[in-house]
């Protein structure tokens, strides 16, 4: 069923905390907001970015629905993305969050705010948003078509960002990580790549896909620093910039997702059923407690404390 639109306004609420991480979900959303916490105290970022867009902040209410609704067990295979974009995360907190997917197929929803400093010409509308997304609807039409049922898709598989923060030049176009100097990139990546790392050991992940190149080249730094045994793959990215994507993005990624047994994985069928799969997933034990990303003190307190904080006014 459809779910209701829910527009942006313009206050911005108090993130809650999960303090009490019981669960997987419940684990894993109390490392996003570890990360979260961590690049707050991040230098301010300057030229060539105007704006930062935070929607695990804004958008936080219908990322932990998608979290709690589909990340409830381990999971063999984690989609990676880069990092949001305008009009897909950005609006909703969903990785590749184009509105009618996440809506009509994902049935996520939530109450969506405001950035606390918005570029006139990338407003946040949140489910009013319909500018679609065309990597997300590329993304997701893909899983759609094969899953019916996203629990089928879930069942095995999860997608997150490796970054969850968008930049903005002053124009209002989307800047990449990559394009951030490198005394910005610097810090941001490598708190980012801890985050994956435990991301990915949380959740028992065995194989990585990168969607694009970039994403894969992160999590192989990131995992093989962390010093955990997993695959890392990749899929085209499918943005609509990449004249590669636009020649037949879902058949070449059908493709290989075929190569690497995840669409039999998809289909009911088992990871390592294929000789060249076998070694595809090398899984992890999904960690008995919290898995922390700081334990050291920043500024007036720990990351802990800083995170327990954010309660629910």
């Amino acid at each position: 069923p459809v779910v209701p639109a829910v527009t942006a306004v313009a206050a911005v609420p108090a993130v809650p905390a999960v303090a009490e991480a019981e669960d997987l979900a419940g684990r894993f959303l109390q490392l996003e907001r570890e990360q979260s916490a961590l690049l707050e105290e991040l230098p301010p970022f300057g030229a060539p970015v105007s704006h930062v867009y935070r929607p695990l902040d804004y958008a936080w209410e219908p990322h932990r629905h998608f979290v709690r609704r589909y990340c409830r067990g381990p999971k063999r295979v984690l989609f990676l993305g880069m990092n949001p974009g305008p009009f897909g995360m950005a609006q909703n907190g969903v990785p590749f969050g184009e509105t009618r997917h996440v809506r009509e197929w994902l049935g996520v929803r939530g109450w969506v705010g405001k950035p606390r400093n918005e570029h006139p010409k990338r407003p946040v509308l949140g489910w009013e948003c319909r500018r679609a997304e065309v990597s997300g609807a590329r993304f997701w039409g893909l899983f759609r078509s094969l899953c019916p049922d996203p629990r089928g898709f879930f069942r095995h598989c999860f997608v997150h960002n490796h970054c969850p923060l968008l930049f903005l030049a002053p124009s209002g176009r989307n800047l990449a990580p990559a394009e951030l100097p490198p005394t910005q990139r610097a810090p941001l990546l490598a708190l980012c790549d801890r985050a994956l790392a435990r991301a990915v050991e949380l959740l028992g992940v065995g194989l990585v896909i990168g969607v694009g190149g970039y994403a894969q080249q992160r999590a192989r730094k990131a995992l093989g620093a962390a010093g955990l045994p997993v695959r890392v793959e990749s899929i085209p990215h499918p943005s609509p910039r990449s004249a590669r994507a636009n020649r037949g993005w879902e058949e070449e990624a059908k493709a290989k997702l075929g190569e690497l047994g995840v669409l039999e994985l998809l289909q009911g069928g088992d990871l390592g059923d294929s000789e060249e799969s076998t070694d595809a997933l090398t899984a992890n034990p999904v960690a008995a407690g919290f898995i922390s990303l700081a334990e050291q003190p920043i500024g007036n307190g720990s990351i802990q404390q800083k995170v327990s904080s954010m309660v629910d006014k």
